[in-house]
């Protein structure tokens, strides 16, 4: 019994660890890394807090709905970027972090840049969208 329980808590750490393991960027560092063409950035939030606060200028626009939903806008997206790093944000880093894991955990190279508010914080470029209602 006591060699089950070690091995489930050692399995939950292990678990714990790999999907921990999706490194942080700072906003600096993602718009490198863009800039260089090694990496792209997407804005995981929805559509009405695009329009709402406006974008990081070169983020690719796909809300964690569709990600966890049909993956309409995802699928085409994630065969087309094939082995380039893929840089997550939302509003909090919270929900960026949860599609970074589920990525990672598929064998892609991802990274989070957290706060669409980290990114404004830093300069950087913004542009304003409109999205039409239904």
């Amino acid at each position: 019994m006591k060699l089950c329980l070690l091995l489930c808590s050692l399995l939950v750490s292990f678990i714990t660890g790999c999907a921990a393991g999706v490194p942080p960027l700072t906003p600096a560092e993602a718009a490198k890394l863009v800039a260089a063409g090694s990496a792209v950035l997407v804005d995981v939030r929805e559509p009405a807090e695009w329009a709402a606060t406006g974008v990081a200028a070169p983020a690719v626009l796909l809300p964690k709905s569709d990600f966890d939903g049909a993956q309409q806008q995802w699928k085409e997206f994630l065969e087309k970027t094939g082995d380039q790093q893929i840089i997550l944000y939302c509003r909090s880093g919270n929900r960026s972090g949860q599609v970074a894991k589920v990525l990672a955990a598929q064998g892609r190279n991802v990274a989070n840049a957290g706060a669409f508010k980290d990114w404004q914080a830093a300069g950087l470029p913004v542009r304003q969208i409109t999205v039409e209602k239904p």
